[in-house]
């Protein structure tokens, strides 16, 4: 059920499965506008948070960083120059396709150590402990 009249945290946080705490983290940190509070000093939110919350999640599913995901949210808020955003996007590909040479080469580099030991004696030395040992 989405709501359209204010609502409270607990309910944002039913809404968009993002947890009360991060909600407010997400405050603190500027990625969602601060609430406007009921007299007894509830946080009161609106359908636009929810829309603002599920962006993060998705920004954040994609790789993003909170940071990056204040510049995205930015450059929404300023006229959503596709340009600027296209360029966000192409940098966090970039660096994800870093981050998977990186990490295949890792994957390598495990299975050749544990390939090493399946050829190595119980008695003798491992080598996987004597690379990490040795690692300056």
């Amino acid at each position: 059920m989405l709501y359209h009249s204010p609502m409270k945290i607990g309910e944002l946080s039913k809404q968009t499965g993002v947890s009360i705490d991060t909600i407010r983290y997400y405050e603190h940190r500027g990625l969602i506008p601060p609430a406007a509070r009921t007299q007894s000093g509830y946080r009161q939110y609106s359908v636009s948070d929810i829309t603002r919350l599920k962006f993060i999640v998705q920004a954040k599913d994609l790789g993003f960083t909170l940071e990056e995901i204040g510049q995205l949210l930015a450059i929404s808020l300023n006229g959503r120059t596709c340009s600027q955003v296209k360029a966000v996007a192409q940098a966090k590909a970039e660096e994800i396709e870093t981050r998977i040479q990186k990490l295949a080469h890792m994957r390598q580099t495990l299975l050749t150590l544990a390939e090493q030991c399946e050829k190595t004696a119980d008695s003798d030395p491992c080598p996987i402990l004597n690379v990490l040992e040795n690692i300056p």
